[in-house]
């Protein structure tokens, strides 16, 4: 997953606020205007900075965020202590008059206001507690691969050196949280210390965290090389090798055995509450989890026709269910290394390449690469996920990654998703610094979902089977708003879920039982896929009924990348100012 979403094109404000090409030579605004734009201003830079220190994050001259020191403190008195802060700045931000701040301004504490009402309604129910999922946790990413210089290594060291006290408080939280029955559900649990013991090794040398040491910059001395490459090596076998075996240790003798045994987010304490302010945050709509399982009931039956309709085109002979056994079983489809798969997807990359200028305006300049997922990860992780510098690919147990999958995969992980997202985004520096490490769920997965739709129109899938996976993987994320509804609202059963995942989608036995965890132990997350794309392919609608002729694919994706990172209420107000700009426009002589 990708943390930032932005850059601004000559017609927008940061924000994405739309502005005459005049403005330079504008009157200044009204008095009150710069008084309220100037207080919130204030506001959210004071945040911004605050925020980087409690998450332990240093921003370079150029910009660039880096990892401080130390980790973040996650002890109960500082949590408290943060949410009090963020009550007091949502005070704060609720005195400034709204219809006073510029338009720019306007989208800016919409933005700012989402921020601290998720984290304010995190801190209410101590999600702290419940510190990771079946899908992400705490534990993983303190590894590094690559420092660039003494004073990163030197960063490095002291974080290894504060894991144990960091996993000392997150194992204290846990505690808590199982007191209160507050907890990952077990059925989710079994197998994933695995992820924890990955990180030990009997030789420091083969450990994860000693990776950077491996190889490192030819512009640090030798001398200090070696004596940082000593302390290195002291602080995995002194402090992080001890502190992943007391949490191994703690995961396999105490989580898991007193993990609550229920499924649905509603049985833990105040869980009603609790999940429908987990689907405000991941979807930034408000939303009820009745009218989201009604809404995945319909997608369902629509994506189910369109299916249909391919499997017929596919010449095969037999019922659907057959269809899907033998689109899960037929070698045709299973590649045989590693290096089968990851070179299927990037030929959909370079195919993507080759069309990518007909869809969009803006290109990043920057390059990613297709890796596979580390060994650590990879038997619980999702079959890729995109990011800034690579795009990564799950080659783990390859029976399970039919290929017919990865061209939808591909679109919606690497290119134009969330790869080709995330480079915009460090493109461009104009969004105030609060926004510019940014993600929404609802956004920005909405985006890579709505790519996999749109390689139909950029002519990416060749054949029957491949359009089958992207209306099969459009099909999986309807059928979360079915599935995570159902567990955590209708009470559905760990085995229920699974058959209707199975049964609707091409998806492998083992991508399904992965998903369905991860939909159990992380609620309301895997709606905000569907609804975003909903949202997105609707507004597109619009502005093509809307504009007619005038309609251009460019700037209607240029337009949503360059807003960056927005609740998907603001996403609306923004393309519809972007519709009523084009419409005014002169046609073209």
């Amino acid at each position: 997953m990708i943390r930032t979403l932005k850059w601004a094109g000559p017609l927008l404000m940061a924000s994405g606020s739309l502005v005459p090409l005049s403005a330079a030579a504008a009157p200044p605004p009204p008095a009150s205007q710069a008084s309220a734009d100037a207080r919130l201003k204030a506001l959210y830079d004071g945040y911004a900075a605050w925020d980087a220190k409690e998450s332990g994050v240093l921003q370079n001259a150029d910009g660039e965020t880096k990892p401080a020191s130390y980790l973040p403190r996650i002890d109960p008195a500082t949590q408290q202590r943060r949410a009090a802060h963020l009550q007091d700045l949502l005070t704060q931000l609720n005195a400034i008059p709204v219809a006073q701040l510029s338009a720019a301004e306007k989208v800016n504490a919409a933005v700012f206001r989402t921020i601290l009402e998720n984290a304010i309604s995190d801190a209410r129910f101590r999600l702290w507690e419940m510190p990771f999922n079946s899908d992400s946790s705490f534990w993983t990413y303190l590894d590094s691969s690559h420092l660039n210089d003494a004073a990163e290594y030197r960063r490095y060291i002291a974080r290894m050196r504060d894991i144990p006290r960091y996993f000392d408080d997150q194992i204290a939280n846990m505690r808590a949280g199982l007191a209160r029955g507050f907890s990952v559900p077990r059925a989710t649990l079994e197998g994933r210390d695995a992820s924890i013991a990955a990180f030990l090794a009997d030789d420091i040398g083969k450990s994860p965290f000693h990776k950077p040491f491996d190889t490192m910059p030819a512009t640090i001395p030798a001398s200090e090389q070696q004596a940082l490459r000593a302390e290195g090596e002291a602080a995995i076998r002194d402090a992080v090798q001890p502190a992943y075996r007391k949490l191994l240790d703690f995961y396999r003798s105490e989580y898991l055995p007193k993990a609550r045994t229920t499924l649905a987010a509603r049985d833990m304490p105040d869980g009603d509450a609790f999940y429908r302010a987990q689907i405000r945050e991941y979807t930034t709509l408000d939303l009820a989890p009745e009218e989201i399982h009604q809404i995945g009931l319909k997608e369902v039956a629509r994506i189910e026709a369109e299916m249909g309709r391919t499997m017929a085109e596919s010449g095969f002979k037999g019922s659907f269910q057959d269809f899907l056994k033998f689109l899960k079983t037929d070698p045709q489809f299973i590649a045989k290394t590693p290096d089968e798969l990851m070179g299927v997807s990037s030929y959909v990359a370079k195919r993507t390449d080759n069309v990518i200028g007909n869809y969009f305006g803006k290109l990043p300049r920057r390059r990613f690469g297709i890796v596979p997922v580390p060994d650590a990860l990879a038997p619980f992780y999702t079959s890729g996920r995109g990011g800034l510098e690579n795009c990564m690919m799950n080659t783990y147990n390859l029976p399970v990654r039919p290929l017919y999958n990865i061209p939808a995969l591909t679109l919606h992980e690497c290119e134009p998703g969330h790869s080709f997202q995330a480079a915009l985004s460090e493109e461009q520096k104009t969004l105030p610094r609060f926004r510019q490490n940014l993600y929404f769920s609802g956004y920005g997965e909405g985006w890579g979902l709505y790519c996999e739709w749109l390689g139909n129109e950029m002519g990416i899938y060749r054949n029957p089977y491949e359009r089958f996976g992207q209306q099969s993987y459009a099909m999986w994320r309807a059928a979360r708003l079915v599935i995570d509804t159902g567990i955590h609202r209708y009470d559905w059963s760990r085995s229920q879920a699974i058959d209707y995942l199975a049964s609707h989608t091409a998806l492998s036995q083992h991508e399904v039982e992965t998903e369905v965890d991860r939909y159990i132990s992380w609620p309301g997350q895997a709606l905000s896929y569907k609804v975003g794309e909903l949202t997105i392919r609707r507004l597109r609608s619009e502005a093509e009924a809307k504009l007619g002729p005038k309609f251009d694919i460019k700037g209607f994706h240029d337009t949503f990348l360059d807003m960056g990172a927005v609740p998907l209420s603001v996403l609306e107000d923004q393309m519809h100012a972007w519709m009523a700009a084009e419409a005014a426009k002169p046609p073209k002589s």
